[in-house]
């Protein structure tokens, strides 16, 4: 075990499960204005990091990448713990998952797209060509009642 001075405990954390929790001399995340380092013995602090990689140095001088899709890191002198809605290992990813969720996600995104429009139907105009207010879209104060 590594001199405790010298290492920080460190958990990430996801919505489903514990990432990793361990030892490290180092960690690097990525903060909103630029990359954080955290070294053993750093002042408190709990802010916000940006989707992306976070480094960990491990106690054995290896490193260990986590990616997360945003999140909230606690820093205390001696541990750090980030909670992140999506968190998944580096050695977990691969090329050919990612393509897959790529893909998948701009599939959605187009469809997404085209029900929205197929929901707002066609547009209705005026006489003069102006187009003529959808229900969703009339303001408050116009609606009367009799």
């Amino acid at each position: 075990m590594a001199d405790a001075t010298h290492t920080i405990h460190v958990d990430v954390v996801s919505a489903e499960e514990s990432i990793f929790s361990g030892e490290a001399r180092f960690v690097a995340l990525p903060g909103e204005a630029g990359e954080l380092g955290i070294f053993p013995r750093h002042t408190p602090l709990i802010t916000r990091i940006k989707p992306g990689s976070v480094r960990i140095e491990k106690a054995d001088g290896s490193e260990e990448f986590v990616f997360v899709a945003g999140g909230i890191p606690e820093v205390q002198p001696n541990r750090v713990t980030v909670l992140s809605d999506t968190a998944i290992r580096g050695k977990d990813l691969d090329e050919e998952k990612a393509n897959e969720a790529k893909a998948a996600a701009e599939e959605a995104l187009k469809n997404a797209k085209s029900e929205i429009d197929m929901a707002r139907g066609p547009v209705r105009t005026r006489r003069d060509g102006r187009p003529t207010c959808r229900p969703a879209e009339v303001p408050a104060k116009e609606i009367r009642t009799r």
